[in-house]
C-alpha cells in the first residue's frame, strides 16, 4: 500500500507587485495523466482531517499517491493551485470565481456548514451587542466569514472588525485564553468552550445552514486531463463518507490502522468518534458529494451572504462545479452494488 505523504508546513505569503508567491516542496507539476494528487488545505491538522485523511490512504492503496500539504490560510491554498504547485485545494472558492473568473472549479462538497457563533457573556449576550465588535471567522469568502456577515445583516449590526484566524481550534484557544471575545467554531468546539468556559460562553441563536462548509475545487486543466485518477479519489471518498454515516467511529479505526495525523494530542484523540457522531447527526456529510444541489445551496446561502454579488437564480452550476468526476465514480458505485 502506497503511504500517503504528509507534509505540515506553514506557507508565507510574498506580496509583489499583487502576485502572491507561494513555496511548497511538493515536487514536480503534472502535464499529463498521473496518479498523483497534492491537496492543498488551508488549515490546520485536526480530528476534522482524518476523513480527507483515510480516503487519500485509500486511494493510494488503488495506485494515486497523494500529498496533503497543510497551509496557512485558504487564500494561500488558492493561489497553490492556480499557480500549479498544488492540484486540489480544500475550501468554498466562490468569491475568487465570481470576481476574478478564475478557473477553477469545486467537484466533491466535503461537508455541509455545522458552525455556531460564541461570544464571552462578560462582554457580549447578544447580536446586538456586537454592533461595533471584532469578529473573528476562519477567512476571507469562507463559510464562516458568510455567516457572520449573514447573521449581521439579519439583526442589523455592523461589526467593528473582521479578523482571519484559520481554524476552529486555534480560536477556542483564543477564547479560552481570553484574547478574543466572539467568533464562530465547529459542533465540537462549540461543545468545548461550553465544557471548559466555566459557564462564561453562550452561543448566539442562528439557523441551520445546508451550504458547502469545504468542497474540493481544482483548476479546469487538472481535472480535464486527470479524469481517471480524480474520479478515482472521488469514489474513496465517497465510500469513507458513507462508512462515517453507517459508523462514526470508523475514523478512529482508520486513524489506528493508518497511523494517520500520529502528533494528535491524547485530548483530540479521545473527541474523535463525539465529533464524527455530531456531524453524522446533523447531516454533515452528503453520501453522494453534493453534486448539483449543492451548487444551488451555496448560491442560495452565499447570495445572501454577500460572497457572491450577483442574483442566484442566473448563476449556472458550471461555472463553479464539475460534476463529472462525481458521477462517473457514484455509476461506478452503483455497478459494485448492483
Amino acid at each position: 500500500m502506497m503511504q500517503i505523504q504528509r507534509i505540515y508546513q506553514v506557507a508565507r505569503n510574498l506580496l509583489m507587485g499583487g502576485l502572491m508567491i507561494i513555496v511548497l516542496d511538493v515536487g514536480p507539476a503534472n502535464t499529463a495523466e498521473k496518479r498523483l494528487i497534492r491537496i492543498a488545505v488551508g488549515d490546520i491538522p485536526g480530528v476534522e482531517t482524518l476523513n480527507l485523511e483515510t480516503a487519500a490512504v485509500r486511494a493510494g492503496a488503488r495506485g494515486i499517491d497523494t500529498t496533503i500539504v497543510y497551509l496557512q490560510s485558504e487564500d494561500i491554498a488558492v493561489q497553490a493551485v492556480l499557480n500549479g504547485l498544488a492540484d486540489v485545494g480544500v475550501g468554498t472558492p466562490y468569491a475568487q470565481i465570481h470576481r476574478t473568473g478564475a478557473p477553477l472549479r469545486m467537484f466533491y462538497q466535503l461537508n455541509t456548514l455545522s458552525f455556531f457563533p460564541v461570544v464571552n457573556t462578560d462582554y457580549y449576550r447578544s447580536w446586538k451587542d456586537l454592533d461595533g465588535a471584532e469578529i473573528y471567522t476562519h477567512g476571507p469568502g469562507s463559510g464562516t466569514e458568510a455567516i457572520m456577515n449573514l447573521m449581521a445583516k439579519k439583526h442589523g449590526v455592523r461589526y467593528g472588525k473582521m479578523t482571519y484566524l484559520p481554524g476552529s481550534g486555534v480560536r477556542v484557544g483564543g477564547m479560552l485564553h481570553g484574547r478574543i471575545k466572539a467568533t464562530i467554531v465547529d459542533t465540537h468546539r462549540r461543545n468545548q468552550l461550553l465544557r471548559e468556559g466555566n459557564g462564561k460562553f453562550a452561543v448566539l441563536p442562528s439557523p441551520q445552514i445546508f451550504a458547502s462548509d469545504e468542497a474540493l475545487y481544482a483548476h479546469q486543466d487538472f481535472l480535464r486531463n486527470n479524469a481517471h485518477t480524480v474520479s478515482v479519489f472521488v469514489e474513496e471518498l465517497l465510500k469513507v463518507w458513507r462508512e462515517i454515516r453507517s459508523n462514526p467511529s470508523v475514523i478512529s479505526d482508520a486513524r489506528k490502522q493508518f497511523d494517520l495525523l500520529p502528533k494528535l494530542s491524547e485530548h483530540k484523540v479521545s473527541t474523535i468518534d463525539e465529533y464524527y457522531s455530531e456531524m453524522v447527526a446533523v447531516g454533515a456529510f452528503p453520501e453522494d458529494g453534493g453534486r448539483a444541489n449543492a451548487a444551488q445551496a451555496d448560491f442560495e446561502f452565499y447570495t445572501h451572504a454577500g460572497t457572491i454579488t450577483d442574483d442566484a437564480a442566473k448563476l449556472r452550476v458550471e461555472d463553479y462545479w464539475d460534476i463529472k468526476p462525481l458521477d462517473t465514480a457514484l455509476g461506478r458505485l452503483a455497478k459494485h452494488v448492483e
